[in-house]
């Protein structure tokens, strides 16, 4: 294998060995999306919203990235450590 092919098929094991490491637990899912709906509304914050959503949320890992589900639809996306909430 010559150096022109072997340094990306190298960086790309490393990224997704990266990504299989810091993909995102279902604990850091529900902590982020207690946080984000308690920010965005103080009302939602007093009825505890942020943690009945968080509750009733189903994870699903694809090894490299995750997601969590309510009703079926994507309520958070979680990639290398972080966790993203959706409106």
């Amino acid at each position: 294998m010559s150096k022109s092919i072997a340094l990306p098929v190298i960086v790309t094991a490393a990224l997704l060995a990266l990504a299989f490491t810091l993909n995102p637990s279902p604990e850091k899912h529900r902590e982020k999306i207690k946080q984000v709906i308690g920010e965005r509304s103080q009302i939602e914050r007093v009825l505890g919203i942020g943690h009945l959503t968080s509750f009733v949320s189903k994870y699903h890992s694809l090894g490299v990235a995750s997601y969590t589900t309510v009703d079926d639809k994507i309520t958070s996306t979680g990639l290398f450590g972080l966790v993203f909430v959706h409106d």
